[in-house]
């Protein structure tokens, strides 16, 4: 396990309602987007008023950041949204930090954190279902909402913890293998009622300041993806339970700012093979993460031959096995301690 990333020192002051939300929101080159999830944060405010934005852009090369700002003030939104323009895009982890130390640095403890993607839209009542959920449940340290797609299509946002056999299933993608280990698989069917999972997408996730001062802040090393599931790992080590809550409906243009999950990449990031593994070697150990690199492609391979067989589209990425070759914990440890 990581050592615990602390959150930094400051002069509180407690929120009169117990409902102060601070939004953390990371931006990188999704200026249109992000202007979009402001408006819909603009009409949650009626709903829950002790409301506070912060857009965290990661030096967008593209001056979003900028245009960002602009927006706010020509919209009259500058009492409740802040633009904080971060010197280099040190990823998501560390775009959302930077929320946390800025409104701490102003002497705002939160009562609650909410991590919102730049490229969703929240429907009515969305924030308000969440903190009803936590309120009533204090055991529960994390609640996510419903994403879905624009037509109201539900997206996987509710997931198991990754394992070897999850690896191999997911690969795999064949009818008697998914059936047979259907209870590995990552992304669950879900359900329209409240239920406890793993962990969730970080697109739109809710928590309770005392969860975060327990738990500490996300782990900057991961530059992008299992940084959140990193995190709820911690979430579950400190005794809290993470819950699905579909009644909070949140619309996701998936992955609009690096195109890995939009299916827009030909071949997947370096940054995406290191965080995977550092997750398990930081969780499972270094063996562990080899043999979830050989399910990997075991499974991928059974993939291959149905894909040929049932005439499928071939969807493995380019230079996809010459890279987990490259970047498996057989050549990197990826378990030196949190700094």
């Amino acid at each position: 396990m990581p050592a615990l990333i602390p959150l930094p020192p400051a002069d509180l002051h407690p929120s009169a309602t117990g409902q102060r939300v601070a939004v953390a929101i990371v931006n990188y080159c999704t200026a249109d987007l992000t202007i979009a999830c402001l408006r819909s944060l603009d009409r949650e405010r009626a709903e829950v008023p002790d409301l506070r934005v912060y857009v965290s852009d990661n030096a967008s090369p593209d001056g979003s950041g900028q245009a960002i700002a602009k927006a706010v003030q020509d919209n009259g939104w500058s009492d409740w949204v802040r633009v904080l323009l971060n010197p280099v895009n040190g990823g998501f982890a560390y775009g959302n930090n930077q929320v946390i130390r800025a409104a701490l640095a102003e002497g705002v403890r939160p009562d609650f954190v909410w991590l919102l993607n730049s490229d969703t839209v929240v429907l009515p009542q969305g924030l308000k279902v969440l903190l009803s959920y936590l309120s009533a449940h204090p055991g529960v340290g994390v609640a996510g909402s419903r994403l879905e797609w624009e037509d109201g299509e539900r997206q996987a946002s509710a997931f198991r913890f990754h394992s070897i056999a999850s690896e191999f299933v997911g690969a795999a993608r064949f009818g008697p293998i998914t059936r047979l280990l259907d209870r590995w698989r990552v992304a669950p069917d879900l359900g329209d009622v409240p239920e406890r999972f793993d962990w969730l997408a970080g697109a739109s996730m809710l928590m309770p300041f005392h969860v975060i001062e327990a738990v500490g802040l996300m782990d900057e090393r991961y530059f992008l993806y299992f940084e959140e599931t990193d995190y709820f790992r911690r979430v579950a080590n400190a005794g809290y339970t993470s819950a699905y809550v579909p009644d909070s409906r949140v619309i996701h243009y998936v992955g609009q700012s690096t195109g890995v999950t939009s299916g827009k990449v030909r071949r997947l990031p370096t940054y995406w093979f290191e965080s995977r593994r550092r997750y398990f070697v930081t969780h499972h150990g270094r063996l562990y993460a080899v043999a979830v690199d050989l399910a990997l492609v075991a499974g991928s391979v059974i993939g291959f031959v149905a894909d040929v067989l049932m005439r499928r589209k071939f969807s493995l990425p380019e230079k996809f096995y010459s890279d987990v070759f490259r970047q498996s914990a057989l050549f990197h440890a990826s378990s030196e301690p949190a700094t």
